[in-house]
């Protein structure tokens, strides 16, 4: 990855609980689940707000398409 792209990543928006569920097609619920008890990907608090980074998200969603296609 670039300078460039690493700035642009710093930059990206972070992930909100709902962003997730939709994005994910997962329960509300569930984010904060995975929140609790450690999920695929890490999810943070700013302040009271409950965060992700999108390329952790797709980081682990990439691991687990290659994880599958293996076995």
């Amino acid at each position: 990855m670039t300078a460039a792209e690493q700035q642009d990543e710093q930059r990206r928006p972070l992930a909100t609980p709902d962003e997730l569920a939709v994005y994910l097609r997962v329960s509300k619920a569930t984010i904060y689940q995975w929140s609790s008890r450690g999920g695929p990907f890490p999810l943070f608090r700013v302040g009271r707000h409950l965060r992700a980074r999108w390329s952790d998200v797709e980081a682990s969603l990439a691991s687990q398409e290659s994880g599958t296609s293996a076995a």
